[in-house]
């Protein structure tokens, strides 16, 4: 698959998991903004079956590379970003796994478990992003049991493989002047941000301010019966220029670390 292939296809499946991107997107290109997308990122845990290495495989074969990775100890996380060799204007591509060995054995035989299930024929690295839950219908226990030591899991659990957000590149919009107006335009049209660590994350002196919107919340089938879980969110970025006057293009730990709690159900109910 070429680049737009993939991300229209993500864009397809992400859009069904988060009404509020579409809204977001129509109200924007209503005020005559063309939507250029930053990145997009995905969630995966550590197992060399499923981890970063095999979710990025179609991105490598679409022409990016790996340019930069970024470690979160409090979340127990790690990441890579890639970008698009010769394509400059192809969106950033951000995947992070889960360090299950940092968490207890329980977790670790919940995950180890969870992945069993996926058919091996499924294990098809190329196609696997777009692939949503493998494992079945989901228990609500289990859910709650992941949910007690980190959201991240829970939320991959019940979402599977999926773009976990788009991002709108703020320096595009024509109608709105910086990250600041994004954020006042959306809570006047009714949207809640992510409030985690400030409603802008990361400084000018950092090259890159960052926000997003609360994730969606859907409902999910499980063993129990239906319950309302978050899905996906979406994102804002506004990237400055470093001293050699280009746009700085990597990811801020700090700041993205605050973004992952977009999906988390405590800030949706704060």
């Amino acid at each position: 698959m070429n680049t737009q292939d993939i991300f229209d296809q993500l864009w397809k499946e992400y859009a069904k998991r988060t009404p509020s991107a579409e809204k977001i997107k129509t109200l924007f290109t209503q005020e005559g903004n063309k939507i250029n997308n930053d990145h997009v990122a995905f969630r995966t845990f550590d197992d060399p079956r499923i981890d970063i290495s095999v979710l990025s495989v179609p991105f490598i074969e679409a022409g990016y590379e790996e340019i930069g990775d970024y470690h979160f100890p409090a979340k127990k996380l790690y990441a890579k970003h890639f970008e698009h060799k010769t394509d400059k204007n192809a969106p950033r591509v951000f995947i992070s796994q889960l360090i299950t060995s940092e968490f207890s054995f329980e977790l670790r035989a919940k995950v180890k478990a969870m992945i069993d299930r996926i058919p091996t024929e499924e294990l098809d690295a190329s196609s696997l992003i777009f692939k949503g839950r493998l494992w079945g219908t989901p228990n609500h226990n289990i859910y709650q049991e992941l949910l007690n030591e980190t959201e991240y899991a829970a939320w991959l659990y019940v979402n599977g493989f999926c773009a976990n957000h788009f991002t709108v590149n703020v320096n595009d919009l024509t109608s709105l002047n910086g990250l600041q107006a994004v954020n006042d335009y959306l809570k006047n049209n009714g949207f809640k941000m992510n409030t985690s660590g400030g409603e802008i994350k990361g400084t000018p002196a950092l090259f890159l301010e960052q926000s997003s919107v609360l994730a969606d919340r859907v409902m999910i089938d499980f063993e129990e019966g239906t319950k309302e879980v978050t899905s996906c969110y979406y994102e804002f970025a506004y990237r400055y220029p470093m001293t050699n006057g280009e746009l700085y293009s990597g990811f801020v730990a700090n700041s993205a670390d605050k973004i992952f709690e977009s999906t988390d159900m405590k800030l949706q109910e704060a």
